[in-house]
């Protein structure tokens, strides 16, 4: 085994957070950003890129950071180790409402291919890479359809994904089309294309994005049913035009009412 092998607990059922539990020297990576606790004796350090290429060279380096920031990731991580005697414990909080899924990539063919935003922590010696879409002109308008991320080893990895999640195994052969912001991830076999919505109406009108994923089986996906983009979208619709706050018929609104504008 390349990837430090690490053991887990996963705590709350919408606000979720991951403890790792690390023995001497084990030594787990994380987005900057999503630690919420530790225990003393822990070393935390920043590193330039996923921090799975530290020994080979600053080219190396480089090319790690540079798939990050095409990702729209930061250039840094942050690694935990355990510099202590016994075990010790590292927590990461989820950014948002939803669900911490726990991937083994030794029981997915070594890769996972998810969502740019969608990965949280993972064993060191994980890589994270990109994924390209073959089609470049669908992937540009698909929004999150045309780069994603790629991890890549044998160790334990965590993504993060709003709302409830949804595992679907796909047949040979079986074909199912989704939203491009609910794709949290899906493994390397899968085919996965993006395509525009037929009919200008069902486009403008419909309510829906211009593009969906289309994934092609054998293969197994995860769904979420809340993307932070559409959480996001809600939240911005909901704000008040101008300064100030939206009353809503509550008695603050009452007041207004009665008293006028003095």
């Amino acid at each position: 085994m390349n990837n430090h092998e690490i053991d887990y607990e996963i705590f709350g059922d919408d606000m979720q957070f991951v403890q790792v539990e690390l023995d001497p020297q084990e030594t787990v990576v994380a987005e900057a950003g999503s630690l919420m606790m530790m225990d003393d004796g822990i070393h935390m350090e920043t590193v330039f890129g996923d921090g799975s290429n530290q020994g080979s060279g600053l080219m190396g380096k480089l090319m790690g950071a540079g798939k990050r920031m095409l990702t729209g990731e930061s250039l840094f991580m942050t690694t935990f180790t355990n510099e202590g005697s016994g075990k010790k414990h590292v927590s990461f909080a989820s950014p948002y409402p939803g669900k911490i899924i726990p991937m083994d990539l030794s029981e997915l063919g070594g890769k996972l291919i998810c969502q740019k935003d969608a990965f949280l922590a993972a064993a060191k010696g994980v890589s994270v890479g990109i994924a390209f879409q073959r089609k470049l002109g669908a992937g540009f308008f698909g929004g999150e359809g045309f780069i994603m991320q790629k991890l890549e080893g044998d160790g334990m990895t965590f993504v993060h994904a709003g709302g409830t999640i949804h595992k679907k195994t796909l047949a040979p052969g079986e074909v199912v089309r989704i939203d491009t912001g609910c794709l949290v991830a899906m493994t390397s076999d899968i085919n996965y294309d993006i395509e525009m919505v037929k009919g200008v109406k069902t486009a403008l009108f419909g309510g829906e994005g211009l593009f969906f994923a289309t994934l092609r089986g054998p293969g197994t996906v995860w769904i979420q049913s809340l993307p932070f983009s559409r959480l996001a979208s809600r939240v911005f619709a909901a704000m008040p035009a101008s300064g100030g706050s939206k009353d809503e018929g509550g008695i603050g609104g009452l007041f207004n009412i009665l008293g006028g504008d003095r």
